[in-house]
């Protein structure tokens, strides 16, 4: 996964196209390091699932 392709998964979550995406073991970093730098980081949600898979949804309000 490209930095590109991750940035467009996010913006996808936080308008709603999408309400859940599952990033892989292999993806992970490359989608977090896009993920951490964004203003709405807080907003975003991660469940770890089995494999070192990451379901990550969009919430309206930030978490604390």
């Amino acid at each position: 996964m490209n930095e590109e392709l991750a940035a467009e998964i996010l913006n996808k979550l936080k308008s709603g196209d999408l309400t859940q995406y599952k990033v892989t073991k292999e993806e992970f970093m490359a989608f977090r390091k896009v993920l951490v730098n964004r203003e709405d980081f807080k907003h975003f949600r991660g469940i770890a699932r089995h494999n070192g898979e990451v379901i990550y949804h969009y919430m309206q309000e930030a978490r604390s």
